[in-house]
C-alpha cells in the first residue's frame, strides 16, 4: 500500500532522518549483533528515498543492497541520493512479496535484510516475511524497525496517515510470526508503550 502525500513527506524529513541515524541503526546495530561480516548482500524492502539504504552500506557495511519499493517516485529520489555509491546498490520498483519478479532472487541469496517500517503497510504482511525468509541465506540476519497496531489505533495516526485496516500486528503478533518461517529472533525491544519495534532475527542455519 502506497504512502500518503504526508506520510511520503514525514518520512523523507531531516527529524525522521537523524531519528533514524542517530537512534533507530545504532539500537538496531546492537540487536543485531554489530555490522555484517565483509562481502555480504543484503536487500531493503521499501527504500523509499533511500536514506536507509545509505545506513546498511555505511553503517551495517554491506558490500552490495538490492532495494525495492512499490512508488516509482521515491525509487527516483533514492537513485539520485545513492548516485555516489556505483556498483554498490541495484534499485527496482515493485512488491516486498515478490522479490523474484524484482530482482530474479531465488532462495537463500542474501546475507541481511532490512525492513525499515514498511511491512506494516503491506496489507498480507505475513507474505512479505515469508519472502524475507525465503531469500536469507541459512544464517543471515533480518532486521527490523516497525509501527504496530497500537500506533495505528491512534487518533493523530489515523487523521493523517493512510495504512490497511485488516490483520494490524502487535508486536507480540510480529514476532511470533518469524519462527514459522524459520527466523529466530536474536534480539528485540519496543519502544513509546509498544508502537514501535525494533529488532533483529536470523534463518535457521543448515545442520548438518
Amino acid at each position: 500500500m502506497l504512502m500518503n502525500r504526508i506520510e511520503k513527506a514525514a518520512v523523507d524529513s531531516p527529524a525522521r532522518r537523524a531519528l533514524q541515524r542517530f537512534y533507530e541503526v545504532p539500537a538496531l546495530l546492537r540487536l543485531a549483533g554489530g555490522p555484517l561480516p565483509p562481502g555480504s548482500k543484503a536487500v531493503e524492502i521499501g527504500c523509499g528515498s533511500g536514506y536507509g539504504t545509505r545506513m546498511i552500506i555505511d553503517r551495517f557495511r554491506a558490500a552490495r543492497v538490492d532495494a525495492i519499493d512499490l512508488d516509482e517516485s521515491m525509487v527516483a529520489k533514492a537513485r539520485r541520493r545513492l548516485v555516489d555509491r556505483p556498483g554498490r546498490v541495484r534499485l527496482a520498483v515493485g512488491d516486498a512479496t515478490d522479490l523474484r519478479a524484482a530482482f530474479g532472487a531465488e532462495a537463500d541469496t542474501y546475507d541481511a535484510a532490512f525492513d525499515f517500517a514498511i511491512i506494516h503497510h503491506i496489507p498480507d504482511w505475513r507474505s512479505a516475511v515469508a519472502e524475507i525468509a525465503r531469500v536469507l541465506k541459512p544464517g543471515g540476519v533480518f532486521v527490523f524497525d516497525e509501527v504496530t497496531a497500537h500506533a495505528l489505533a491512534r487518533p493523530s495516526c489515523r487523521l493523517l496517515f493512510e495504512h490497511p485496516e485488516h490483520d494490524r500486528f502487535t508486536a507480540q503478533d510480529f514476532l511470533a510470526e518469524l519462527p514459522r518461517h524459520g527466523l529466530d529472533v536474536h534480539g528485540a525491544r519496543t519502544k513509546i508503550r509498544g508502537d514501535y519495534l525494533l529488532g533483529a532475527a536470523r534463518k535457521h542455519p543448515v545442520r548438518g
